[in-house]
């Protein structure tokens, strides 16, 4: 028997596993066991809607899995024997594997500057966003810091604007909104912004968060109730304490298939995976993070039939970015995800953003009733879209 365990059921870990099992639900040979925290299936392009109180579907990663095969064991990964080829859940429970994936993503880096883990919402979650949707609805909020002018910031603060147009909403970061775009989106973007009534401050640095403000450097103080945090990316400590190597972000360093270097038999995809190709290192979204779930799912499945898994290769092809339930901006990109001269604005945007959000859930579906997974993808490493 092999056993083929996934750590994280985010975009990527959720993909490995509907594809490897759709590629081996014939063999009797193969147990795959994927394991996450919550039965919950976070749908993180989501996120900003729940903060700002908006509801949106209740996914359960159970009722996706029902019917491949596949074993869910709801608990938190507590550590890795790399030696041993076993993972600890909850400090009780020890799975055995043969090849580990590992997609336990990142969280919002909120170790870096002082006051942040105290005072300061993150959208790490949807229990994250619920509490602070609930702080947002109570009494007593009249000012909102969202901290990190990219992308992030920039959906949160526009949606609490709009969903909260009696709040005071300012957005805080090193560079202006939307600098990775073409100087027209990034104009409509920042046009928008003006619009919904937010406040941008950029080229500031955030120095400390306090219950009732933001610290920045120089001495200057920003009044705020309520301080969102989506400044920075941390990933979980769990790879280095077992010994894999990792770059000084802590996430795994792969060879150009997907696999830790130091230890092939370990797949890392998504966040926690630094993944070069040929215009550098790769940055987290679910555009990305699930053709690495992809291409992990049919590498595993080459190495099963005696086959070598073949080098991986991605070029991006967007940015979409929400501004409210009513409007939106969307750059079209180089591989390299540098700007094109097209883009998407007002009701069209909306809607092909809206196209994006919604497509990773019924692609989970859609790839589980295909005969051969093999066809979808037939160059087997190569993602351009």
């Amino acid at each position: 028997m092999h056993r083929i365990v996934i750590l994280g059921a985010g975009y990527a870990g959720v993909m490995t596993a509907v594809i490897t099992a759709a590629r081996t639900k014939r063999r009797q040979d193969v147990q795959i066991t994927l394991v996450n925290a919550t039965e919950r299936f976070t749908e993180r392009l989501r996120l900003h809607q729940t903060a700002s109180g908006q509801q949106v579907a209740d996914l359960r990663v159970p009722e996706l899995l029902a019917g491949t095969g596949v074993e869910f064991v709801c608990g938190w990964v507590t550590g890795i024997d790399a030696a041993a080829r076993t993972v600890r859940v909850d400090d009780e429970q020890v799975l055995a594997y043969d090849t580990l994936v590992y997609a336990l993503g990142g969280v919002a880096d909120t170790a870096t500057v002082a006051g942040v883990d105290d005072h300061a919402y993150t959208l790490n979650s949807s229990h994250d966003a619920e509490l602070l949707a609930l702080r947002l609805a109570g009494q007593g909020t009249r000012a909102v810091a969202v901290c990190g002018s990219g992308l992030t910031g920039v959906e949160a603060a526009a949606e609490i604007a709009e969903q909260h147009p009696e709040l005071e909403v300012v957005l805080l970061g090193r560079q202006e909104p939307g600098a990775t775009m073409g100087p027209k989106a990034k104009t409509y973007l920042e046009a928008s912004l003006q619009r919904l009534g937010v406040q941008v401050r950029s080229g500031v640095e955030i120095s400390k968060v306090l219950p009732d403000s933001v610290e920045l450097e120089g001495g200057e103080s920003v009044a705020a109730d309520v301080v969102l945090w989506t400044s920075g990316v941390r990933v979980s400590p769990l790879a280095a304490a077992a010994g894999l190597e990792v770059d000084d972000h802590g996430r795994i360093v792969t060879d150009a298939t997907l696999r830790s270097v130091s230890h092939p038999e370990i797949y890392a995809v998504g966040d926690a995976a630094l993944i070069q190709q040929g215009y550098g290192a790769m940055h987290g979204t679910c555009q990305s993070g699930m053709p690495t779930g992809v291409h992990a799912a049919v590498s595993i499945t080459r190495e099963l039939r005696g086959k070598q898994p073949k080098p991986f290769r991605f070029g991006y092809y967007h940015t979409p970015v929400s501004l409210g339930r009513h409007d939106a901006v969307v750059q079209f990109t180089k591989p390299d995800s540098s700007p094109r001269p097209f883009l998407l604005t007002g009701r069209k945007a909306v809607w092909y953003k809206e196209t994006v959000t919604s497509s990773p859930w019924p692609t989970y579906r859609r790839l589980l009733t295909m005969p051969r997974m093999g066809s979808v993808w037939p160059r087997g490493g190569r993602f351009t879209r």
